[in-house]
């Protein structure tokens, strides 16, 4: 007996072996009804029993159940050539998942010049629905198998080919298989090095994928100069939910042709078309249909050099998107310098959960516009103001917006020319009950607060909770000794339970509050990530 024991425990010693060796693991889940018998001790898998475990091979229980599989595969860092055979190898394993819906071949280069090995096996999973190959270095031959396989996984709702810079003018070898009422909901190309050639090839499957709902384009700066030829066929996926166009070179005439197409995307949730530097100026004619966009809950305008007079047509047209619920302006100089009234006008929109107007050169007068309106957005939890140094020994203004920001989780202060009195302030807020969900507070790069400034804000500490995240770092350019606070700072981390990261970067500790702090964890049973 123990001899028959011994072979069977060597024989799944083997197989965890053979499966450790590759430089790829299947995580399978699979939801359905499972019986045991209670008494009995279960009886542990070995790990070809565990990769083929739920899976129907004559009887099963629960066939009327409906079940969902899922399959990831990852790197585990063997030699390339034995990655690609290996690929190879499994990928011959799917003729034993018919109900696989899911597969992952994400941040395995290896896979790049060898995509044809699965997708010769992929009309054994036809029910497949999700497909994610980032960063997989793909080649043009790679590109064209894919293209191929969309003959047969007619069900494919989901493609992500994101940080393949391969991809670029080869996305037509892609595009012309793709077939008429394909089921495709999200297309992701991020970063793909795209060119103008293959923004004319994307516009032309717009017609046959009428179900997108989830388009990204970000990081492809070369596709800007075709977004026009892109914008004309937005017509033909009226049911668009989002809409990423981050850094793709658009320009003010690209702006106008996506303004235009906007008139038929009802059903846009969000618009992301920051860091386009060159559409800055060209708001004035291209905002026709921005405001017809009622359902519309994200717009992402950061570092788009939005002139005075292109906030003048915003300040009018951002107030009427009644569902808006996240709207980012940053790194926008004329926003806080502008005689126009957007961010008094923010009040109308009490939907607004999150707010960044980092770097936007806020004047006193501007800062007192946006803490008014704050008094009007009761949902907001997350306020970034970052790099706006009128900030500075002016937070008494957003005191009022702060006490019934009930919501509030995210606040960044960071680069705000603070001064013990902010702190002050802030302290006194979470003493008397407000600010009680906070969870990230950011006060880096405030060098003007005195010791006894962060003496008192670290003794006000423990009482926020679920702070998770704390942030005061000085300036890269200076550096400074952690004076008696670091005392105070220690006290209150024992009372944080949830903080989980705490920065302090540049902060000059002594040989005593270092050990200190590199025996805190340990004493204390914590998994707190110093950052000094």
């Amino acid at each position: 007996m123990e001899e028959t024991d011994d072979v069977q425990s060597c024989q799944d010693k083997h197989e965890e072996d053979i499966l450790k060796s590759s430089p790829f693991h299947f995580v399978i889940k699979q939801f359905q009804e499972k019986r045991s018998s209670p008494g009995k001790r279960k009886e542990q898998p070995s790990a070809l029993k565990k990769f083929f475990r739920g899976f129907d091979f004559g009887k099963s229980e629960g066939k009327d159940r409906r079940e969902i599989e899922k399959t990831e595969i990852n790197s585990s860092g063997a030699d390339d050539q034995s990655e690609k055979q290996d690929l190879s190898v499994e990928a011959s394993l799917l003729p034993f998942l018919p109900k696989l819906q899911e597969i992952s071949l994400s941040w395995n280069g290896c896979v790049g010049g060898t995509l044809k090995a699965l997708t010769v096996h992929l009309h054994h999973v036809n029910l497949l629905k999700v497909l994610r190959l980032n960063n997989c270095r793909l080649t043009a031959e790679d590109v064209t198998s894919l293209g191929e396989a969309f003959e047969i996984v007619t069900q494919l709702e989901e493609l992500d080919l994101s940080w393949n810079s391969n991809i670029g003018g080869k996305l037509s070898l892609l595009t012309k298989k793709l077939q008429k009422g394909c089921k495709i909901r999200l297309l992701k190309i991020t970063d793909c090095n795209l060119t103008a050639k293959d923004g004319e090839s994307l516009a032309e499957i717009l017609n046959v994928i009428p179900n997108l709902e989830v388009l990204d384009l970000s990081i492809n700066k070369h596709i800007g100069c075709s977004m026009k030829v892109i914008a004309q066929d937005l017509k033909n996926v009226p049911g668009l939910k989002e809409l990423n166009l981050h850094m793709c070179g658009l320009t003010q005439d690209s702006l106008q042709g996506l303004d235009t197409a906007l008139q038929h995307l009802a059903e846009l949730r969000k618009l992301d078309i920051s860091c386009n530097k060159e559409i800055g100026g060209g708001f004035k004619d291209s905002t026709a249909h921005l405001a017809s966009l009622k359902k519309l809950e994200v717009l992402d305008l950061h570092q788009c050099c939005v002139t005075e007079e292109d906030m003048t047509i915003l300040s009018q047209v951002i107030p009427l998107l009644s569902s808006l619920q996240e709207l980012n302006l940053s790194s926008n100089k004329n926003v806080g310098v502008s005689s126009d009234p957007l961010l008094g006008r923010l009040r109308f929109l009490p939907k607004l959960k999150s707010v960044a107007i980092s770097n936007c050169g806020l004047s006193k007068e501007s800062f007192s516009s946006l803490a008014e309106a704050a008094l009007h957005l009761p949902e907001l939890e997350i306020l970034d103001l970052s790099w706006n140094k009128c900030v500075g020994g002016n937070l008494k203004l957003l005191l009022g917006a702060l006490k019934l920001a009930t919501e509030i989780q995210v606040l960044r202060l960071s680069s705000c020319n603070l001064v013990a009195e902010d702190l002050a302030l802030l302290t006194l807020l979470t003493q008397d009950g407000h600010l009680a969900r906070l969870r990230k507070l950011d006060l880096s790069y405030n060098n003007n607060i005195s010791d006894e400034g962060w003496v008192v804000f670290c003794q006000g500490l423990a009482v926020v909770k679920e702070l998770s995240e704390l942030d005061v770092s000085l300036r890269p350019s200076s550096c400074r000794d952690c004076g008696m606070w670091f005392s105070e700072l220690l006290a209150a981390l024992t009372k944080l339970p949830a903080l989980a990261e705490l920065g302090m970067q540049r902060w000059v500790l002594s040989e005593s509050q270092r050990k200190r702090l590199e025996s805190f964890n340990q004493d204390h049973k914590r998994k707190i990530r110093f950052d000094c």
